[in-house]
């Protein structure tokens, strides 16, 4: 076998491997982006920890189909890059609709969810999502209400006996 092949091949374990791993991933079209502004997103998707790579588009193809995840092989013409989100659903959309709309220099081509193809819109749609910590923080609060409602509820006919008592005694 050809070193080129070898090479060929470890590359597509790499894509096997990070795509199994993902929980989101999105493939944009990078066309017209300056090398400033790509590394300025890589720091970014880094520090949300999502991964951005830019792989060949038969590479990858090759990883999906190996993977079982079907999608249309239109997709992978021209410039295509991955955005790969590892640890929320939502970072690596989010990272990538809030660039298209900052500099309008990209494009979403398709992502994938839980190892299913989905099209440019639900990616759009996912990244207007609250990030996991913010839903949390929501559920939280809303259990946290509940059980003060709870407690005032539950309280109110001890609070009306003192209320009535304190009225008997100062009379």
């Amino acid at each position: 076998m050809s070193a080129n092949l070898e090479a060929k091949k470890l590359v597509v374990e790499e894509i096997k491997e990070k795509f199994s791993k993902a929980k989101t991933i999105a493939f944009v079209d990078y066309r017209g982006i300056t090398v400033a502004e790509d590394t300025a997103l890589r720091r970014k998707f880094r520090k949300n920890g999502c991964d951005y790579k830019v792989y060949k588009n038969r590479l990858m193809l090759k990883a999906l189909s190996d993977l079982g995840i079907e999608c249309p092989v239109n997709y992978f013409e021209g410039t295509t890059a991955v955005a790969i989100g590892y640890e929320d659903e939502v970072a690596a959309a989010k990272i990538v609709c809030d660039f298209i709309n900052d500099s309008k220099k990209m494009a979403i081509k398709f992502g994938i969810l839980n190892g299913v193809s989905v099209d440019a819109h639900n990616i759009e749609e996912l990244a207007k999502l609250p990030s996991k910590e913010e839903l949390i923080a929501k559920l939280l609060g809303t259990l946290n209400n509940t059980a003060s409602s709870l407690c005032r509820v539950l309280s109110a006919p001890t609070r009306g006996l003192v209320v009535a008592l304190n009225a008997v005694a100062t009379k």
